[in-house]
């Protein structure tokens, strides 16, 4: 297990960084490169990571027998599709288990992702809709008023930026 030693530096976190400990600097730099651009050919990937390309396609196909690499897909602009308004939803639940509740909050029109959270709150969801006036209904009409959800808090999101994606190595992630 490769750590990183503790320092005093401001804007450094402290302690040591615990990897997985099947990837080697070839397998990290491999998803470096599928989380910037995730239609990379092995081809492509084999010469960015120098290595050939049967080694580069064994690899890729480990790391998803592994679960390292969950899937590909595509980043999608939400206008594009029609969708004009999104709010993250703060729900608190009651007396019911979080994959019962994820599962009927993530089958809702409009509910896009719904993350367990820490705190004095359970879930908060992604709601993205056409129009304010949907984005109400979904929220009031079929959040709200969902059997086991307690209260919901709304926030519209106004403006998002993509931060980084994983990189080759746990170091490299900005402090």
């Amino acid at each position: 297990m490769t750590q990183r030693p503790a320092t005093d530096e401001p804007g450094r976190r402290g302690g040591s960084v615990a990897r997985n400990p099947g990837l080697d600097d070839i397998d990290r730099r491999i998803v470096a490169e599928l989380s910037h651009d995730g239609r990379l050919s092995i081809r492509t990937i084999a010469d960015r990571v120098h290595i050939s390309r049967t080694a580069a396609h064994t690899r890729v196909q480990q790391l998803l027998a592994r679960g390292v690499i969950t899937g590909f897909g595509a980043q999608v602009d939400r206008k594009s599709l029609g969708l004009h308004v999104s709010a993250l939803v703060v729900v608190k639940i009651g007396d019911v288990s979080w994959a019962e509740i994820a599962a009927r909050l993530t089958a809702l029109p409009f509910v896009e992702k719904a993350q367990a959270v820490s705190g004095d709150i359970d879930i908060i969801l992604t709601v993205s809709a056409p129009d304010p006036e949907q984005l109400s209904q979904a929220i009031l009409r079929d959040i709200h008023s969902m059997k086991g959800v307690i209260s919901t808090r709304s926030h519209l999101i106004l403006e998002e930026m993509q931060g980084h994606a994983p990189t080759s190595s746990v170091d490299s992630w900005p402090d």
